[in-house]
């Protein structure tokens, strides 16, 4: 009897496949590295001690992370409706505007137990506001939520330029940013947090939003597995047109999802504008909500995956920082190659090794099974 080809186990394909990407990925930047005439082995070793090496390396690479955990359950929650949100610069862009607007606003009013809630649901609604119109266009007039995303993300960068340079920018200043949001608009930093119980560590950008990041990480897990809504957006995901035969309304589905997508994307706003610039500046996002697609793939869409892909992209930034500055030889473009590749493998190429991988556990199930069968 010919064997057929059996499904992969779960922990294969959320564990297995993601570490065979990184193994395929760093084969590859060890091949470039050595055509430059460089040990890829010490390269990597610079990058790991850089990144965990000590409290301040790994102080960055968790501020790092912190971005990419929002990006990525902002790209994850659009996914589990089959929706691919790849507004998530734009939204955290926007996001951050909310965050300043409301500390601008009230920082000379309110404490700083009032005003960071009202930051986080600044920069969520803000965010969502963003999403909601691509969620609208694609829910009941059928435009594609990749082009109107990604459209967004460009209108974004330039009304943020349009204000900082026309509105916000402190008078009498050349540089296009918002005035300094007072002491209490300020997030502490996780070396000031650790020092009032007596630990101590390096200074670094590190700040309470990465508590807030987990905790939001936690919600998300609650939401999509465990709430009625979280079941029809997966079920939305899985057939559109079976969810609608069971009674569920994917038009309502899909702006419920985008706008919390929109929310979460606004979140690496409270990272980056309250917690460590703490002034509205151009360009604060940086590429982060891109990442958060590698980071949403390689986590499978799920919170505890997001976390530990998030971890390993901040490891990547803070060590290829190192890396450039210990071997001169590897540019600053050359770390760029390093985590795109790795982007390239865990998402674009994600299932590249599957077939294989399920021919090989075929042989051992095929096996198994001939076993009961003879018995």
């Amino acid at each position: 009897m010919a064997k057929t080809k059996q499904p992969l186990p779960a922990w294969a394909d959320i564990i297995l496949i993601p570490l065979i990407n990184l193994f395929i990925a760093f084969a590859v930047s060890s091949i470039i590295i050595y055509l430059i005439g460089e040990n890829p082995f010490e390269a990597f070793k610079v990058m790991i001690e850089g990144a965990f090496g000590t409290s301040e390396g790994i102080g960055y690479t968790l501020y790092y992370a912190t971005n990419f955990i929002f990006t990525g359950l902002a790209v994850a929650i659009a996914f589990h409706a089959m929706l691919f949100n790849i507004g998530g610069e734009g939204q955290a862009y926007i996001g951050g505007l909310g965050v300043a607007v409301a500390l601008l606003a009230l920082d000379g009013i309110l404490p700083f137990w009032a005003l960071f809630p009202i930051a986080i649901i600044a920069g969520m609604l803000f965010g969502a506001a963003w999403a909601a119109i691509p969620a609208y266009l694609q829910a009941y007039r059928g435009s594609h939520i990749v082009i109107t995303t990604i459209m967004f993300n460009f209108i974004a960068a330039n009304l943020m330029v349009y204000l900082l340079v026309n509105i916000f920018i402190v008078p009498g200043s050349m540089t296009p940013e918002s005035r300094v949001f007072t002491e209490n608009a300020q997030l502490p930093f996780m070396h000031e947090m650790l020092g009032w119980i007596g630990i101590q560590i390096s200074e670094s950008p590190l700040n309470l939003s990465f508590i807030v990041a987990l905790v939001v990480s936690i919600l998300f897990w609650i939401y999509v597995w465990h709430t009625r809504w979280g079941y029809a957006t997966r079920a939305v995901g899985f057939s559109e047109s079976a969810a609608e035969y069971a009674g569920i309304d994917p038009k309502k589905i899909i702006m419920v999802t985008m706008l919390i997508s929109g929310g979460l994307a606004g979140l690496a706003g409270l990272n980056e504008v309250m917690g460590v610039q703490h002034k509205l500046m151009l360009d604060f996002v940086a590429g982060y909500g891109f990442t958060g697609i590698a980071v949403a793939l390689m986590g499978r869409n799920h919170p505890v995956g997001i976390i530990l892909s998030s971890i390993l992209f901040g490891a990547l930034f803070q060590g290829g920082a190192e890396l450039a500055f210990e071997m001169p030889a590897i540019s600053k473009e050359m770390v760029f190659v390093i985590q795109g590749l790795i982007i390239l493998f865990s998402g674009a190429l994600a299932y590249m090794s599957k077939p294989w991988l399920e021919r090989f556990f075929s042989l051992f199930v095929g096996d198994n099974s001939s076993e009961m069968e003879v018995a």
